[in-house]
């Protein structure tokens, strides 16, 4: 099996599993950014946010809320980083999404990247207008 999350998904890797059902898997990350970070996978092999069936969306972000409140109180922790990356910067292409418990000066900044600003409000307009744009067009 070349996907390593669908292999834990058939239970063919081993991981530490915190969640299972016919939705999704969740199971500690082995590079976890601190304590208790966890991995939420779909069960079905989707590569992307953008490829897993719009039906299955709603019901598998309900296990990553699931998920988050049971690591805030299972780590004791003040709240939660919840990211997920499509494509870029994903080491595993199967759609995941990190559950990172957080507390306040835990040494995490913000994103893990340098934040920006728009020139202006014009510039700001602009690239609202391109995504309203394509919201308009029907991308997924």
């Amino acid at each position: 099996m070349s996907c390593p999350f669908c292999a834990i998904v058939a239970d063919l890797s081993p991981a530490h599993r915190v969640l299972e059902d016919a939705t999704a898997v969740a199971f500690l990350d082995t590079r976890p950014l601190f304590p208790g970070h966890v991995l939420v996978v779909p069960r079905r092999h989707a590569e992307t946010l953008t490829d897993l069936p719009e039906s299955e969306v709603g019901p598998f972000f309900g296990r990553v809320r699931r998920v988050a409140a049971a690591v805030q109180e299972a780590m004791g922790a003040a709240g939660s980083f919840v990211a997920a990356n499509n494509r870029v910067s994903q080491s595993v292409p199967h759609f995941h999404v990190h559950v990172v418990p957080r507390n306040p000066k835990d040494g995490l900044r913000g994103f893990f990247w340098p934040r920006t600003r728009y020139a202006d409000e014009a510039e700001a307009a602009g690239v609202a207008a391109r995504v309203r744009a394509a919201l308009d067009s029907g991308s997924p």
